[in-house]
């Protein structure tokens, strides 16, 4: 009987992801090998993390490679950082405007922008009041956690 390799770091990290963002599930794909991870209840009604791993999988996926950013941006302290892996959408709909501009004042709490993440549209909002001075990302561009996408002065 065949013994599937399953990548406990890999499930680890997920789980740590999903706490870190109150998401309900994750996926992850590569190739014909997938990895999920949901939250789900046991009888006593606690939350428990379990992985599916589908017979097909032999081993766990490829780790993600974040996509290169400037390392001033990553540093600067007015950085808005992606809590998670996703979409980034600078408009509420397509045909709208965008949520803010280079230049604009934005109170604390402020919608910047949304990050898709399993189909779910997750606001970031600005963690203090201040001046937008570069928006890091563009529009249906993919992010990645912790992906620097505004900074604020």
């Amino acid at each position: 009987m065949n013994k599937l390799n399953i990548d406990k770091k890999a499930i680890r990290d997920l789980a740590e992801i999903m706490n870190e963002t109150g998401l309900g599930e994750i996926e992850i794909e590569n190739g014909d090998h997938r990895l999920r991870v949901s939250r789900g209840s046991t009888s006593a009604g606690a939350e428990a993390v379990q992985a599916v791993v589908p017979a097909a999988a032999v081993a766990a996926p490829a780790a993600v490679v974040p996509a290169p950013v400037a390392s001033d941006a990553e540093s600067h302290p007015g950085a808005v950082k992606s809590p998670m892996v996703g979409t980034v959408y600078l408009s509420p709909e397509p045909t709208a405007a965008p949520f803010v501009r280079p230049g604009d004042m934005v109170t604390e709490g402020q919608t910047l922008l949304i990050v898709e993440a399993m189909k779910t549209m997750n606001p970031i909002g600005a963690p203090k009041a201040g001046k937008v001075v570069e928006i890091l990302v563009a529009n249906e561009e993919p992010c990645e956690y912790g992906q620097p996408l505004v900074i604020l002065e």
